[in-house]
């Protein structure tokens, strides 16, 4: 399997960037934090199951594995992993998901 991200995802990664950028001031603190979350992408492709199934809270299929502070969510779609989004654990996420 490989693993692919929405549009959103990569935005909420730069999202994290930057955040993180302006709290600490410190660019290594904010790469070593998104290599955390990227390494965990690869890993979700070769065992997709691992993360928690989400049907009732934020949809049909969606699952959850955290990192961290952070939660990424995706779906396995064929023989692909979609990584939806990448959020802060403090985030109202299931309002996020809400049609």
């Amino acid at each position: 399997m490989s693993h692919r991200l929405t549009a959103q995802a990569e935005a909420d990664l730069d999202q994290i960037w930057d955040y993180i950028v302006q709290e600490s001031g410190n660019l290594e603190i904010a790469r070593r934090q998104v290599i955390s979350l990227t390494d965990r992408f690869f890993l979700l492709a070769k065992h997709p199951y691992l993360g928690r199934l989400r049907d009732y809270d934020l949809g049909a299929g969606r699952r959850s594995y955290p990192v961290d502070r952070y939660l990424i969510v995706y779906w396995i779609e064929g023989h692909n992993v979609l990584i939806l989004r990448v959020i802060h654990g403090s985030r109202d996420i299931e309002s996020m998901f809400r049609v």
